[in-house]
């Protein structure tokens, strides 16, 4: 799936809102993550960086969940990078 310029507003627990920018997707032990990018942070502010949300659908609506578990997130992560890598590599 090709999810470059999708873009999704979150508002957190805090009830901050920021826009986050569809960069991947990875599916890991039967479930669908995506994987974003904030885009109102500059990239040198030390929290930029990917964020990783577990995807669920409700009906025709997608719900996108935190990911609590260090090592899920971890494991998630690494196959969204060898992806990465692998594309770059590809081209």
């Amino acid at each position: 799936m090709d999810n470059e310029g999708i873009f999704v507003d979150m508002t957190d627990e805090e009830g901050n809102n920021f826009r986050l920018e569809v960069v991947g997707e990875v599916e890991f032990e039967g479930e669908l993550y995506r994987v974003f990018l904030p885009t109102d942070m500059d990239e040198d502010d030390p929290d930029y960086g990917f964020i990783i949300l577990k995807s669920s659908m409700n009906g025709d609506e997608e719900l996108l969940d935190s990911v609590d578990d260090e090592e899920t997130l971890e494991k998630v992560y690494a196959l969204y990078m060898e992806e990465l890598f692998d594309e770059e590599d590809d081209e």
